[in-house]
């Protein structure tokens, strides 16, 4: 009887036991995910206190839905560092990746092979240059968070991948290794959207153009999301087009929080020359090409000359010129060219920089662009 009675009870722990690893297990993982915030994606539900020493986050999965390894920290907002205020874009809590630190969370995705766009915000926490790993295996790509494109600090980033598998993990590490351990870039605000990659439609060469399809917005951030350059990513997070720059981007907008041209999504050049939107399209030498575009600006205080450059192969340039006062409004241009290759790389840039009163960077902002054969083999020209 009673080894009977000691049995039982060890059966009992042993259930107890197994129920607590299924538990701390579905921390870290969530359900078949949908567009917008991940599970705890915001970190508003945080570690205990026994999980902490100070901010750092002692526990592999003291964070709910995710998990961590290395100097990672727990900051609410208004936390200081050097008499120096950490603020948090929205809510209380966000989380700072030390050197060599990772959070990840392991994601069911809808369907395995289609693509998926990450946004997540991530600001500076040290007075150099940081950048972040995005990963899902294989894929992965390296963000500089280095030029600020806000008065907050705080920027929205996107990255995007093809799901090898039904079942994912997205890891952000940060690869640095600074003298303070505890020196890296804030995180917050984790979102995920499948993406649906554009067709060719009749009435354009050109896939997304209107630059509906695109990565997740925040309906509360009202800055935007940046896109990083291409250099080795192989998906964009807009499909169809590349950013052609080393370290720099260009920022997608809503017609939320922005004056858009047409239909509810943009892209805002805010790097200048440093950065080129740009997308090819299959041509026949000889052919001729109308190539129309809108310009104009994102209604958000950045006033002046918003030239943009526009090229059409390597045959046909213009440059286009908005007078903005900074209050929203476009014009539409069209430029008519002469295919000279098979393929035709479609490639718009910022002339100048450009920057508003609080000091931000900005600049003008492209939408609706259009590329049509026209039955005539005219001359390049330009029409405003």
């Amino acid at each position: 009887m009673r080894r009977e009675s000691e049995m039982a009870k060890q059966g009992s722990r042993c259930v107890a036991l197994f129920f607590l690893l299924v538990t701390v297990a579905a921390r870290a993982v969530s359900a078949n995910i949908s567009d917008g915030l991940l599970p705890n994606g915001n970190f508003e539900q945080g570690p205990s206190e026994s999980d902490l020493n100070g901010t750092r986050v002692m526990g592999r999965h003291s964070i709910p839905h995710w998990e961590i390894s290395g100097f990672v920290e727990y900051i609410g907002s208004g936390h200081t560092q050097d008499d120096m205020i950490l603020p948090v874009p929205e809510g209380d809590r966000a989380v700072r990746l030390g050197n060599d630190a990772t959070i990840r969370q392991q994601l069911r995705v809808t369907r395995k092979a289609a693509y998926y766009s990450i946004t997540f915000t991530a600001a500076r926490s040290c007075a150099q240059a940081e950048a972040l790993n995005v990963s899902v295996t294989p894929d992965f790509g390296v963000l500089p968070i280095q030029t600020v494109y806000t008065s907050s600090g705080w920027d929205s980033y996107s990255w995007a991948f093809k799901a090898k598998h039904g079942t994912v993990w997205l890891s952000i590490h940060n690869p640095g290794h600074e003298e303070n351990p505890a020196c890296g870039p804030l995180v917050d605000f984790v979102a995920i959207k499948n993406l649906h990659p554009p067709h060719h439609t009749p009435g354009n060469m050109l896939r997304n153009g209107d630059f509906e399809e695109g990565p997740y917005i925040f309906p509360d951030v009202p800055w935007g999301v940046l896109v990083p350059p291409m250099s080795e990513d192989l998906y964009s997070p807009l499909p169809g087009w590349t950013v052609m720059s080393d370290t720099k981007v260009v920022k997608y907008v809503d017609a939320a929080h922005h004056a858009v041209p047409r239909g509810g999504r943009a892209v805002e050049l805010v790097a200048g020359r440093e950065a080129a939107l740009a997308q090819e399209a299959r041509t026949v030498p000889g052919w001729s090409y109308r190539l129309s575009f809108s310009v104009g600006d994102g209604g958000s205080g950045c006033d002046g000359n918003l030239a943009v450059d526009a090229y059409a192969g390597s045959a046909a340039t213009a440059k286009v010129a908005y007078e903005s006062r900074g209050t929203g409004g476009h014009k539409r241009f069209e430029m008519e060219f002469k295919a000279a290759e098979n393929v035709t790389r479609v490639v718009f840039h910022s002339s100048n920089y450009h920057m508003k009163l609080d000091g931000t960077l900005c600049g003008p902002v492209v939408d609706d662009v259009i590329l049509v054969p026209v039955h005539k083999h005219a001359a390049r020209r330009l029409r405003m």
